[in-house]
């Protein structure tokens, strides 16, 4: 019996995923279907959210916001990402820097990092896989409605406490200890 030689095969690269754009047009269109943002069941004590197949094998959610409700400060375990206002307002709290995700466990921010953005209805914005903020419904009397979609899916998030301009890791979460 003789073998033959194996000759190699060109290996193709992995299609890229979503790019932020791609994303932030994905979360724009859903938050825009007005039939898919109404079946969300809104709970009037906590968030409540709907997994979605999000382009390109990027994770989605559609969340709903109590009045008063949040995120706390947190970032995306590298991952970038896009969200998008469906209805009511939310207010996004971010830093402005390229925050490292790994090796520190306490942070001292330098001034002039913190931007505030309000995004209404129809609004988003997306962010690169070094952004930590937090995301809020400051809203006293109604629900928001949001989509977010992340690539690569999410494989943690950090999540961080802040006291002026200390940031502090508190937890890493893994997937499926926030679905």
């Amino acid at each position: 019996m003789s073998l033959a030689p194996v000759s190699a095969r060109p290996v193709r690269p992995a299609a890229p995923g979503p790019d932020e754009a791609e994303l932030l047009a994905f979360v724009r269109r859903i938050a825009a279907d007005d039939a898919l943002v109404a079946s969300l069941p809104l709970d009037p004590e906590g968030r409540t959210w709907l997994r979605l197949e999000g382009p390109g094998g990027s994770e989605a959610w559609l969340i709903g916001w109590p009045p008063g409700t949040g995120t706390g400060w947190h970032d995306h375990g590298g991952s970038h990402g896009a969200f998008a206002t469906a209805r009511g307002a939310l207010t996004e709290h971010a830093l402005a820097a390229r925050i490292p995700t790994e090796g520190w466990k306490t942070l001292e921010l330098s001034d002039g990092l913190d931007r505030r953005r309000q995004l209404a209805a129809g609004e988003g914005r997306a962010f690169g896989p070094h952004h930590v903020h937090e995301v809020l419904n400051d809203c006293g009397s109604a629900h928001a409605v949001s989509v977010h979609a992340y690539y690569p899916p999410l494989p943690l998030m950090r999540r961080y406490s802040r006291v002026g301009a200390v940031l502090h890791l508190e937890q890493v979460e893994r997937p499926g200890e926030w679905e």
